[in-house]
């Protein structure tokens, strides 16, 4: 657990992923791997039912040019990759980070995080807008399965880099909630930033004594700390007090069956991944 792992495909979120790669990297103490996935399955031709129509000869020249064609776009593929991280590391030098790697891996984005997984303390992959047969799309598609693959953080990056200053931890006081909140305490990671929690539910007894001891341990860590309990709906009360608050990070434990997690890990993980202004990022 000695690494920040930056997933990066070259698209428009590539280099705010490598900028908030940077200053985790920093805030953690611990070196920067960035990784690169190539598709182990490119689109192919269609060639297994052409013995019926073309001659043999005809045939197996053609299958000699596809496999030549796919062997060339395999190549080509690689070197993009390449590429695209050789540009994330100088760009990682040039902030004056120095302790940055690069690797490049055949497969899927969750096989290849999960492999490196022993080596992760963090993850940072990048949301990109939604486009039709684009593979663009790939990270809006799989961030709940790469989220919930993993047991690491995941920092999911959104628009321009934006050196964060307050941070919203969506509290709902369970087990895992209590977990989050003092992973966060004890971590580097978010130190001397200003701190806002939130819970949304009904305003009991029991609520307010959670919050005050989310709030209690987050103060004792040397935190800023702002505390509410909103009654309302989780997507609606954490956007709008995000943008009201100006808030730059938010922060949200995985899994579980309170109205904030189901939200969270639920069927509109893509959603909130989409419609938060923020980026986010998730604990386990």
């Amino acid at each position: 657990m000695n690494k920040v792992f930056a997933c990066i495909d070259g698209a428009k979120q590539t280099e705010s992923v490598c900028d908030y790669a940077i200053w985790a990297a920093n805030r953690l103490g611990v070196t920067l791997e960035f990784l690169h996935v190539l598709d182990r399955h490119p689109e192919k031709a269609a060639v297994s039912d052409l013995s019926g129509s073309i001659g043999l000869d005809a045939q197996e020249t053609l299958l000699t040019q596809l496999a030549d064609l796919d062997e060339q776009r395999s190549k080509l593929a690689q070197e993009h990759g390449r590429q695209i991280l050789d540009t994330a590391k100088r760009r990682t030098q040039a902030a004056g980070f120095e302790t940055v790697e690069t690797r490049q891996r055949h497969g899927s984005l969750i096989e290849a995080a999960q492999d490196v997984q022993p080596e992760a303390r963090l993850y940072v992959l990048g949301q990109h807008e939604q486009t039709a047969n684009s593979s663009r799309s790939y990270f809006d598609h799989n961030a709940e399965r790469v989220v919930r693959s993993l047991e690491r953080p995941v920092l999911v990056s959104k628009g321009v880099f934006h050196q964060p200053d307050k941070f919203l931890i969506a509290f709902d006081g369970s087990a895992t909630g209590h977990k989050m909140v003092q992973t966060v305490a004890a971590s580097p990671l978010l130190k001397s930033l200003s701190c806002h929690i939130v819970m949304v539910g009904d305003d009991t007894p029991k609520q307010q004594q959670e919050l005050a001891w989310a709030r209690d341990v987050m103060a004792e860590a040397q935190f800023d700390v702002t505390a509410q309990l909103k009654q309302g709906e989780p997507e609606s009360d954490l956007r709008d007090h995000i943008v009201a608050n100006d808030i730059d990070l938010l922060v949200m434990g995985a899994y579980g069956h309170s109205r904030i997690r189901e939200f969270i890990m639920g069927s509109t993980t893509t959603i909130l991944l989409r419609t938060s202004p923020v980026p986010a990022l998730i604990m386990r």
